[in-house]
């Protein structure tokens, strides 16, 4: 065997046994579907968020899942603390209710962790009356 192949070979060896059959490489990721509506209280929002197994489209169960947001625009400035979310109704739905600061675009970060662990972000524009994706939206919004 030449010192070229030997290496190889090692290097195909150590690397079998050093990396975990479930590697980075073949983990799962999540989707994630996010649908909030304005609650009673101003600036309070209820969230359905759906998460599927962003290759197959099946419903992520039996995850544990938290809700953080970040406004983009004012970074550090205005956060707001992860809530826990709520198993909901039908497979991979999760309820969660989120109290913002302000009006605008702000940055769901979602925490998955139990059967697939991984962290979905999405931005979303939060206005009085309406929750959509950030981008179908013009300018940044600040009201109160």
């Amino acid at each position: 065997m030449t010192r070229a192949r030997l290496i190889c070979a090692l290097a195909a060896m150590a690397s079998a046994i050093c990396l975990p059959a479930g590697s980075a490489l073949a983990q799962v990721r999540a989707k994630a579907d996010v649908a909030c509506r304005p609650a009673a209280a101003t600036l309070q929002y209820d969230c359905t968020i759906t998460l599927t197994n962003s290759r197959t489209n099946e419903p992520l169960t039996g995850m544990t899942l938290t809700v953080g947001a970040d406004m983009p625009s004012m970074p550090m400035m205005h956060n707001v603390r992860p809530v826990r979310a709520v198993p909901g109704q039908a497979p991979g739905t999760y309820q969660a209710h989120l109290a913002l600061e302000m009006h605008g675009d702000w940055t769901l970060r979602l925490d998955l962790s139990g059967p697939v662990r991984d962290r979905v972000l999405t931005t979303m524009r939060f206005d009085p009356d309406r929750v959509m994706p950030a981008a179908a939206t013009k300018g940044p919004s600040h009201k109160r």
